[in-house]
């Protein structure tokens, strides 16, 4: 995939967060889009109160990856680089 191809990518996942980010924000929270990977695996970061929440796991799957991967279904996961550990 070329930088291109990729910056365009993110720009859609971006977009795709966007339905998602008023019910994060609403608990103090947001995500950011890191990057997206030659397999296409969309690496986020939690933001504000979601990098210590301990739902964060169940946001993710039940949340952040079903939108992502509905509107976009060439990705094939969405993870977080930084996790809560409580």
């Amino acid at each position: 995939m070329t930088d291109l191809e990729k910056t365009e990518l993110i720009h859609q996942v971006e977009l795709a967060l966007d339905d998602i980010r008023p019910h994060l924000v609403v608990d103090g929270g947001d995500v950011s889009v890191v990057e997206v990977t030659d397999e296409m695996t969309v690496r986020v970061k939690w933001l504000g109160a979601c990098e210590t929440c301990s739902m964060s796991a169940m946001t993710m799957k039940a949340g952040v990856e079903q939108v992502v991967r509905t509107k976009l279904p060439q990705i094939l996961a969405v993870e977080a680089v930084n996790h809560f550990h409580g």
